[in-house]
């Protein structure tokens, strides 16, 4: 048999002896596995853990009743322990009556072991233990289990089952449950085997007739809740990779969305850096020919800043290509500036939608980039609006204040239904990245009757005021980083 191996370089074929050392290998990795849970850490203390709070039962309950619903496997295994520790040592035994035989003769079932139903409290203790050492040491209780029961099997005469009571038989069960659960799949195989085998050992040593024994019912038994604990464990353990698999692309989509933000952002602004730095370039340039006998260090130093200005143009473009995507399409038209903003309101309103600009304070050119970061965070909160607050109308204020431009979109609620948004929160994101790049602030979050309001503070090079401070009765948005977004919302 030859076994072809795929790489990135030529195929190689490999023979049989290797591919039964890999098997091997790996079949001595797990054996090495089962033999360290079996036997080394048998006794590790491995308490058994709450359940989750998100679990799927727990879904529904008020939080009072949560924290408590998340200890029920523990105190059902406590209950268990308790009722077969009861009834055997007489808190549910038999009556009085049920002690004397047909003759009127007093015999207690307890004198001669487990005839009648009677467990007795060796068995009792044999069947309570191993329940209660479950909760922290598993494959120990597992042991005990095993080691308890023989050990009162090869010493009472009389059990009517043989070599599992009752009491016994339904805790070995359930130790061996909670065992494989929290075990490797070699460990629960391992215990199965070693329960099945000691108890056809202890049913050929007994001599007794084929129906006394329960070998065979417990060898079955087991098997079963071995197998549905190993599904369990493995449909638990893929909903854990799938969910955490969910969470890292949810990671890696917002990751890459911010760096699209960025990107994009990183192209509107090479537009104004290039064509500021054109402007200085050209100006350096013909500066000294508008003086007449302009001296020679007054040359040199205009010809060093045209030189510098055509350097770092240079580098910028080379910079914006290390970012720039394949599909990218440099735009024909000028970068948007408040100057437009009319026009995106106008087209806005066409679009269905009552929106409302207020602008207070003295109007004056601002640098480029903080124009364009405006329009483009009132362009992104105005579509945001028509996508996710049907029949919601929205307000714009721009206020003009020392030190930058405060902006404030507010939309009502939504009268209509509320559409299906995949991928909501993309928006506000670019929004903050916008912020973030002119070192201003950001709030954004619901409105007390429903709406949603973006609070915007892009500073400029002068001393700024911070309009976001705003005064006793005036609205202002808490940053919502992981509130459900209403409008303003991808």
């Amino acid at each position: 048999m030859r076994v072809i191996e795929s790489t990135g370089k030529a195929p190689r074929i490999r023979g049989e002896f290797e591919v039964i050392r890999d098997g091997w290998r790996l079949v001595s990795l797990r054996t090495d596995t089962t033999r360290r849970e079996l036997f080394k850490e048998a006794f590790a203390l491995t308490p058994l853990p709450a359940l989750p709070s998100d679990a799927p039962v727990m879904r529904g309950l008020r939080p009072a009743v949560r924290r408590v619903a998340v200890w029920l496997p523990h105190m059902a295994i406590v209950a268990l322990a308790a009722y077969l520790f009861g009834r055997g040592s007489g808190w549910y035994g038999i009556g009085d009556s049920e002690y004397y035989d047909a003759f009127g003769d007093y015999e207690p079932h307890y004198m001669s072991g487990l005839e009648g139903g009677h467990m007795g409290l060796p068995v009792s203790l044999a069947a309570a233990l191993p329940l209660l050492l479950v909760l922290f040491r598993p494959v120990g209780a597992w042991w005990l289990s095993l080691v308890a029961c023989f050990a009162i099997a090869a010493t009472v005469s009389g059990a009517d089952d043989w070599p599992w009571a009752d009491a016994t038989f339904v805790s070995h069960l359930v130790v061996l449950t909670i065992a494989a659960l929290r075990r490797s799949v070699g460990t629960a195989v391992a215990m199965w085997l070693l329960t099945a085998l000691c108890s056809f050992v202890a049913s050929w040593l007994s001599l007794r007739p084929l129906e006394e024994v329960n070998a065979l019912q417990m060898t079955v038994a087991s098997a079963v809740v071995i197998a549905v604990a190993v599904s369990v464990r493995g449909w638990t353990a893929a909903s854990r990779r799938a969910e955490a698999s969910g969470a890292l692309t949810a990671e890696e989509r917002s990751r890459r969305t911010r760096l699209e933000k960025r990107t994009s952002i990183a192209h509107e602004l090479h537009d104004v850096v290039a064509h500021h730095m054109s402007v200085i370039a050209i100006q350096a340039e013909a500066a000294p020919y508008r003086v007449a006998n302009p001296p020679p260090e007054l040359t040199a130093s205009f010809a060093t800043i045209r030189e510098n200005a055509i350097a770092a143009l240079a580098e910028l473009r080379r910079v914006l290509g290390v970012v720039r995507t394949e599909d990218y399409e440099a735009p024909s038209a000028p970068q948007p500036t408040l100057a437009d903003l009319d026009r995106l309101l106008g087209n806005v309103r066409d679009a269905g939608l009552t929106v409302e600009k207020t602008v207070t304070g003295a109007r004056r050119e601002l640098p480029q980039g903080v124009e364009l970061s405006a329009y483009r965070i009132v362009q992104e909160a105005l579509s945001n609006v028509l996508r996710h607050a049907p029949g919601a109308s929205a307000k714009i204020e721009l206020s003009y204040v020392l030190g930058g431009l405060a902006l404030r979109i507010v939309n009502e609620a939504p009268t209509g239904e509320r559409p299906p948004s995949p991928g909501a929160g993309q928006g506000v994101t670019g929004m903050r990245e916008r912020v973030a790049m002119l070192g201003g602030r950001m709030t954004a979050g619901d409105t007390p009757d429903g709406g949603y309001e973006v609070a915007v503070l892009l500073l400029t090079d002068e001393p700024a005021d911070d309009p976001l401070d705003a005064p006793a009765g005036a609205p202002v948005a808490e940053p919502a980083h992981d509130s459900p977004e209403k409008a303003v919302g991808t």
